[in-house]
């Protein structure tokens, strides 16, 4: 099976993970104020191609920096804010952010690898069709969130890893838009 044979069209729905996804993931650390986020290279003409192509397109992340209280909830909104800013000035799109701030201690319905923020999307987005969705990630739980919920998954990282929760590898969201493209 190949991305393309997918035949993605406006009916479907991208998910992405934030840290390791969108920007550069602090080893060890969270993202705790905006001057801490960057931008992986490439991000912004990946958005700029999916934006045309996926019917609604949002942002899924584990944020249990909030709940060790290393940041606050209004801190990441602030993020989210402008992060949401950068990508819709060069093209891009996210239509939503979601976010789960409990510690993976607490098992919270909605921290992934449980679907919770799938749960969320779509009563937000009702049009959306887990079937028809992807979920773009760079841990183990992306993609068990994405079998959870009865998504396609690709992996993001630069080396391949094998495991039956993956459907696709790739190194960036930059060669997942090559693999489109071919």
């Amino acid at each position: 099976m190949s991305l393309k044979s997918l035949n993605i069209d406006k009916t479907w729905t991208l998910f992405l993970d934030r840290d390791g996804v969108i920007n550069k993931k602090l080893e060890n650390d969270y993202v705790k104020h905006w001057i801490e986020f960057e931008f992986l290279e490439g991000v912004f003409d990946a958005l700029k191609f999916f934006n045309p192509l996926f019917g609604k397109i949002v942002v899924v992340t584990n944020q249990q920096g909030i709940g060790k209280r290393l940041y606050r909830t209004e801190d990441l909104e602030l993020i989210h804010k402008n992060m949401l800013y950068e990508i819709s000035y060069h093209g891009g799109r996210i239509d939503k952010v979601y976010f789960s701030p409990y510690l993976s201690s607490e098992n919270h319905p909605t921290r992934k690898p449980a679907i919770g923020m799938a749960l969320q999307a779509k009563q937000d987005f009702p049009d959306i069709n887990f079937s028809k969705s992807i979920i773009i990630g760079d841990s183990l739980s992306d993609m068990e969130f994405g079998r959870n919920a009865g998504m396609k998954t690709i992996f993001i990282s630069e080396e391949k890893k094998e495991d039956e929760k993956i459907d696709f590898n790739f190194a960036s969201l930059n060669d997942v838009v090559i693999a489109l493209q071919n």
